[in-house]
């Protein structure tokens, strides 16, 4: 294993907008807020995302604004059997997958109280505050909208410690798995679509990620930051959880707490997991990277992209950590059929793995070997289910020795996993959390209760012909040089046929031109210490990226430029980019 001897990577990114300093704290954020009340009938509408804590910002707001009249959109929702039976078909009764839906928030809520709220804000004099997740579907009109937002991260936080239940429902002590899967089905897509119709009418925005210490920002602030964000490069704030495979590389190259066991996975680039900071002077305000995409869709992923998959970041970059640690569970993806006639969903995970660093025995599993008997492998993969023995994989799935910077395909319906003493960067598309486990090497979650098997799925999208052979000739470092220049070298290395993305590495001492093309690019620095990434026509900030770190191109950025910098001026480094192709 290699890995720099002192980390710079930099957990906690900046998009720096201005040097007027925000409100920071409920005194500072209340009386901000205060200033743009007038002395007559005034409706402060809070809208909040599922999640935030109603109680803590209502009493807050409340103790400096002394409103007359508070309004509650929490007294309107259905009674939780309604909530329950609402949602009951698209959830199903599977842990973990749902299909994909179109709720929005107004049908979670009573029309005949929200009548009768109506009337009572019809009827109120003086300060009046409408606040909860909905608030503006009761208020309809308003003189401020404040809007509370909290981060994804966060909100799991939150979900694990019992703090918070799902949208209309008291489940705290409901399993966290069980809330996740709720939350990411339904109550952040209703919120989502909500949020989409707000963002250009926010007077405020509230950061409500630490209860102690909220952050507000204008409407135009925040519209100010996600302009500049949509026409720089960029990184969001990285996402860093355990796992019962996890490893311990990311402790050192990313500088984390050494008190936590391990480290299996980091979302780098994952907008809608992922925090974006917004910098005020010293102040640093969090909201959540999706809006982004909602606020500046064409901006960002550029028309093409933008035409295909809409308000949705279809790249995806993450760190899978082995080292020290163990196998990934034997998995495989959902063909594009099967998501689409099973969940709902236009597009499947394919995906490749990125070897940023690999022990001696580093290894990827990867395809099946020639001529298995497909009937026993099944049979035991079932009897390993039911926890009669342990499966083999060894006896049925090619295990190919992985070395830094080799690279491994892996399109829908191929069975597969890393190994353990493996780093890997993951590059895939973004089609949510389906990925179907089929063996799991016998072992409980961190909860320690068993991980979630979806066999019958799995066995339903193996692609039985996908064979030693096959994976040789297709999967396994399929890279070519397509250019070259003075200090730099260009290689295609992936993805698939049947894959959207397109990556390439590029290998270099000096200047590299790039060019977004008119979508946009995610790149990671995955050789060298430090580049930095530069306009031509300076057009843009230059921004500082370290070893390992992902960063964004938006489509609107055009052409940028990469080279070597501090540590690493005049030495070898290498990037990695992906982006959409035009036809796939």
């Amino acid at each position: 294993m290699s890995k720099p001897c002192v980390s710079n990577y930099d957990k906690h990114p900046v998009v720096p907008v201005s040097d007027a300093r925000c409100a920071v704290g409920w005194n500072d954020v209340a009386f901000r807020l205060r200033k743009e009340i007038r002395p007559c009938r005034f409706v402060v509408c809070v809208e909040c995302y599922p999640g935030c804590e109603l109680n803590e910002i209502e009493s807050n707001l409340s103790r400096v604004l002394c409103p007359q009249t508070v309004l509650r959109v929490a007294d309107c929702y259905l009674p939780q059997s309604a909530v329950i039976a609402l949602t009951a078909r698209d959830l199903g009764d599977d842990p973990v997958f749902a299909f994909m839906n179109n709720y929005e928030l107004s049908e979670f809520l009573d029309e005949g109280k929200l009548r009768e709220k109506r009337r009572e804000l019809q009827s109120a004099s003086g300060l009046v505050v409408v606040i909860g997740t909905g608030a503006t579907l009761l208020a309809e009109e308003w003189d401020l909208l404040v809007y509370c937002d909290l981060a994804r991260w966060e909100i799991q936080r939150r979900q694990r410690a019992g703090q918070i239940g799902n949208l209309g429902l008291n489940n705290f002590d409901e399993r966290p798995a069980l809330k996740y899967k709720r939350g990411y089905f339904v109550d952040w897509r209703a919120a989502d679509r909500l949020k989409k119709r707000l963002l250009s009418r926010i007077d405020f925005l509230l950061d409500t990620n630490q209860p102690d210490q909220p952050k507000v920002i204008t409407g135009a602030q925040l519209a100010e930051g996600l302009r500049r964000a949509a026409t720089q490069p960029f990184r969001v704030v990285p996402f860093f959880d355990p796992g019962p495979w996890g490893g311990q590389w990311m402790k050192e190259v990313c500088d984390l707490p050494r008190d936590v066991e391990n480290y299996a996975w980091c979302f780098d680039c994952v907008p809608e997991e992922n925090s974006l900071l917004l910098g005020f002077e010293d102040v640093r305000v969090e909201i959540p990277s999706i809006n982004l995409v909602f606020a500046h869709p064409h901006e960002l992923l550029g028309e093409a992209v933008h035409a295909r998959f809409g308000t949705e970041f279809p790249i995806r970059f993450d760190f899978l950590d082995t080292m020290d640690g163990g196998n990934l569970s034997f998995q495989v993806h959902p063909l594009t059929e099967y998501i689409y006639g099973k969940f709902g969903m236009a597009y499947t995970q394919d995906e490749s793995y990125y070897m940023l660093d690999a022990g001696d025995d580093g290894c990827v599993y990867l395809g099946l070997k020639e001529n298995i008997d497909r009937g026993q492998m099944i049979e035991d993969l079932h009897r390993a289910q039911e926890g009669e023995f342990l499966f083999d994989a060894d006896k049925y799935v090619n295990r190919w020795p992985a070395k830094k910077h080799d690279h491994f395909l892996i399109p829908a319906g191929t069975p597969h996993c890393s190994g353990k003493n493996s780093m890997v960067l993951e590059i895939s598309a973004t089609p949510y959390i389906f990925t179907f486990k089929m063996w799991d090497w016998g072992r409980l979650g961190l909860d320690g209760t068993p991980r979630p098997i979806h066999l019958e799925h799995g066995l339903r999208n193996v692609q039985w012909d996908r064979t030693t052979r096959w994976v040789e000739g297709n999967l396994l470092n399929r890279i070519c040089e397509v250019g070259r220049g003075d200090g730099w070298t260009e290689e295609r290395t992936g993805l698939h046929e049947r894959e959207f993305i397109e990556t390439r590495r590029h290998w270099f001492t000096g200047p590299v031109l790039h060019s977004t093309h008119g979508g946009v690019n995610v790149l990671n620095l995955c050789g060298g210490r430090e580049a930095i990434v530069e306009s031509p026509t300076r057009e843009f900030p230059p921004l500082v990226v370290h070893y390992a770190e992902t960063f964004i191109v938006p489509a609107a950025v055009g052409q940028y430029v990469v080279r070597p910098h501090g540590e690493s001026e005049g030495k070898r480094c290498a990037s990695i980019k992906a982006f959409v192709r035009s036809n796939p």
